[in-house]
C-alpha cells in the first residue's frame, strides 16, 4: 500500500523552538535516518507554519532553532515606547509586526507558494473577503496551499502567508485582513488530512484515507484549569483565559479526530511541561529554557513509531 505522510506543526509562539528541536533531535538519529525526506505535506498553523513553510523550502531543523533563538526577542520586542503608544495593551496588539516581516522577507525573500516542491497547507483567518457581493461578504477560514487547481494560492509570497497564519490576536495586528489561524486549527492535522484526500480539482494528487500517516508535533502544554463549578463571568474575566481555552480546546479535538480515522498511523509528539512551571508563547526570557526541556525529552515512543510506521 502507498504511504502519504503529512508533518503536522502546532501554533505556539516562541514555543515553536520546541518544535523545531524535536524535529531536529529526529532528523538526527541514525535509526530513522532521513525520514523528514518522506514529507508529502506540511501543514503548520501560526509558529507551525512558518516552521511547516522552512522545512519544506529547504531549511534545516537546525538553522531554524537558531533563527528562533537569535532573533526571537526582536519579533517579540516589547518596548516602553509601544506600551505607551497602545496604553499599556488595552488598546492595540502586545507588539508592532514590523521586525516579524522583515524576518520573513530574510527568510523567504521574494518565493511563492508555487516554488515549493512539497505541499503545504497553512491555515489562516479571513477577517473580510471582500466579496463583490454584499451579501456574501463574512469572516471566513482560509487555508493557504500549492495543491493544483483554481483554488490554489501558488502565486502568494511565502513570506505573506507565513505572516497571515502568525498574527495572533492581541500579540500581533492583522496583515491584510488576516489573523492567526490558531483561532479555529491551532493543530492543523484534521485541515491537512482533508487536504490530501480532497476529490476537489485535484484527482492526481489526492490520497486515500488508508494510505496516510500522520506526525503531529506540539508546542508543549501547560497543565491548565480553572477552578470552580459555576462562573459567573463576563467579558473582563473571560477575555484573558478565553483564547487559551479556544486554541488548546480547538487542538485537543483535532487530536482526538485523527486518533479516531487513523489510529495507529497517526502519532501525536506533545510535551507536558512540569505543573510548577509555564512557558508563556512570548516568553523571550525562557528561550534556553525551552532548549533544554526539548534536547532532554524522552522520544523513544516517536522513534519506535517513525520506524515502524512512517519508513
Amino acid at each position: 500500500m502507498p504511504k502519504y505522510r503529512i508533518l503536522s506543526l502546532d501554533g505556539g509562539g516562541l514555543r515553536g523552538l520546541i518544535s523545531a528541536r524535536l524535529i531536529q533531535r529526529l532528523n538526527d538519529h541514525p535509526d530513522i535516518a532521513g525520514w523528514i525526506n518522506n514529507v508529502d505535506l506540511y501543514a503548520g498553523t501560526s509558529t507551525g507554519g512558518i516552521l511547516a513553510l522552512a522545512l519544506a523550502t529547504g531549511r534545516s531543523p537546525e538553522d531554524i532553532c537558531r533563527l528562533y533563538k537569535d532573533k526571537g526577542g526582536r519579533i517579540f520586542d516589547d518596548s516602553i515606547w509601544d506600551d505607551l503608544r497602545d496604553l499599556g495593551k488595552t488598546i492595540g496588539a502586545d507588539y508592532s509586526n514590523r521586525n516579524l516581516k522583515s524576518e520573513l522577507k530574510a527568510i523567504f525573500n521574494e518565493k511563492r507558494l508555487s516554488d515549493i516542491k512539497k505541499k503545504v497547507a497553512i491555515p489562516a483567518f479571513d477577517l473580510d473577503n471582500d466579496a463583490s457581493s454584499p451579501a456574501e461578504r463574512t469572516w471566513k477560514p482560509k487555508i493557504f496551499h500549492n495543491f493544483k487547481g483554481p483554488d490554489s494560492d501558488g502565486g502568494s509570497l511565502i513570506a505573506d502567508v507565513a505572516l497571515y497564519t502568525s498574527s495572533a490576536p492581541t500579540y500581533f495586528p492583522s496583515a491584510d485582513g488576516y489573523i492567526d489561524g490558531g483561532v479555529y486549527a491551532n493543530n492543523p492535522t484534521i485541515i491537512a488530512v482533508a487536504q490530501a484526500i480532497s476529490r476537489r480539482n485535484r484527482p492526481a494528487e489526492r490520497a486515500e484515507l488508508d494510505d496516510l500517516n500522520v506526525l503531529s508535533v506540539g508546542t508543549g502544554v501547560s497543565l491548565t484549569y480553572i477552578k470552580g463549578k459555576t462562573l459567573d463571568w463576563g467579558y473582563s474575566q473571560w477575555i484573558k483565559p478565553l483564547i487559551n481555552v479556544l486554541m488548546e480546546g480547538v487542538a485537543g479535538i483535532s487530536d482526538y479526530q485523527a486518533r479516531q480515522l487513523l489510529a495507529e498511523r497517526y502519532h501525536r509528539l506533545q510535551i507536558v511541561f512540569d505543573p510548577r512551571e509555564t512557558i508563556p508563547m512570548d516568553s523571550v526570557k525562557k528561550l534556553d529554557r525551552m532548549d533544554e526541556i526539548a534536547s532532554a525529552y524522552n522520544m523513544s515512543k516517536t522513534i519506535k513509531w517513525i520506524k515502524e510506521v512512517w519508513l
